[in-house]
């Protein structure tokens, strides 16, 4: 049956923001605070000096199933080009690890901004491995590590802060046996962690069920 919503809710009063008249800053903290919770894609690369990369990018998601393709969007400001972006460029592969609760301050340390010839799997205290079926490294310690080929790249926006938008193709999935039945993931198991906005998070074991209409 249709909601019913009183005069007074529905007329609440709101503010309009034109997305012309906001400057990159005002965009990112009102696209932030309002398209939440978003997944974390942890991304695994090799530079071409042999560097374990890893960071982590909330401005990433499942954009296809047949194939499976992920995606994940790297910021360019003033013409500067992370790591991960350079180095899918360069190999042409990528890893995508899930973010899991116990290893948020292992995430947290990972995106600091470090010289390109320092690993990020060092410094949060992580394990890089290699899962077999591209060259990019993945954590060992995450339950979950996605492995795929970069299939395209889109770039959006207007100096000084452009976006380039990484698409992979999964080669392979990894996941640990404790927390699947056949294909199915368990959310609360799987624990995964949600960016909302400025330095807080959520996690997926709140949840509850809406059966689709046919």
């Amino acid at each position: 049956m249709p909601l019913s919503v009183s005069p007074d809710f529905a007329n609440r009063p709101m503010t309009t923001f034109a997305a012309e008249d906001l400057d990159p800053t005002e965009s990112y903290k009102l696209t932030t605070g309002l398209i939440v919770p978003r997944p974390i894609g942890w991304i695994g690369t090799y530079g071409a000096d042999g560097v374990a990369n890893l960071a982590p990018y909330s401005f990433f998601q499942a954009v296809a199933t047949n194939p499976p393709v992920l995606m994940f969007s790297t910021g360019i400001n003033n013409g500067v080009i992370k790591d991960s972006l350079a180095n899918c460029r360069e190999t042409g592969v990528f890893t995508a690890s899930i973010v899991d609760y116990d290893l948020g301050p292992a995430m947290n340390a990972s995106a600091a901004e470090v010289d390109p010839s320092m690993s990020e799997f060092i410094l949060a205290g992580l394990t890089p491995k290699m899962f077999g079926a591209v060259e990019a490294p993945g954590v060992a310690e995450a339950k979950a590590v996605i492995e795929c080929k970069v299939i395209n790249e889109m770039m959006l926006g207007n100096e000084p802060t452009r976006h380039a938008l990484t698409f992979g193709e999964v080669i392979a999935f990894h996941i640990i046996d404790d927390i699947l039945d056949g294909t199915r993931v368990d959310p609360v198991k799987l624990d995964a962690l949600g960016r909302l906005a400025g330095n807080n998070y959520a996690t997926t074991r709140e949840q509850f069920t809406l059966v689709r209409p046919d």
